[in-house]
């Protein structure tokens, strides 16, 4: 689907995996965090990894220095735990609403760290973040 982008902020390849079930479904490819985001890209999927209750530093810069003003947004994102996704969520929703973006919705779930949630993201999970894709799309 032309006009339509995905980037993620992934350490771990976790929230990678998820981006590339989106890109996929969004029948495009995963951008460079460290790109600027295309004139063209109307809906915008952006995922990150939760690092401390935090997006990862390089999603923060990459909203900082794109501009988001009247582009439709997705986030996503891959957590140890709910409560820590949704502090990321949080802090991606009020950043993004700053520079003027419409966050159309968001997608999480849990992503492997060390001993913890091993296995995930698993088939299930990126089977949910290729709905949720689906589904916006289908909307917007």
């Amino acid at each position: 689907m032309t006009g339509t982008a995905v980037f993620v902020d992934s350490r771990g390849g976790n929230t990678r995996k998820v981006a590339e079930a989106i890109a996929a479904e969004a029948r495009t490819a995963v951008g460079d965090i460290t790109a600027l985001l295309p004139e063209d890209a109307k809906m915008v999927f952006l995922g990150s990894g939760t690092y401390g209750g935090a997006p990862g530093i390089g999603m923060m810069k990459f909203i900082t220095d794109n501009d988001l003003s009247g582009r439709m947004v997705a986030i996503f994102g891959t957590s140890m735990s709910p409560e820590g996704a949704q502090k990321m969520i949080a802090a991606m929703d009020d950043a993004l609403k700053r520079k003027g973006a419409t966050v159309l919705g968001t997608f999480d779930c849990r992503g492997k760290f060390l001993l913890f949630s091993r296995g995930h993201p698993d088939e299930t999970d990126l089977g949910n973040a290729r709905a949720f894709a689906r589904d916006l799309i289908r909307k917007h």
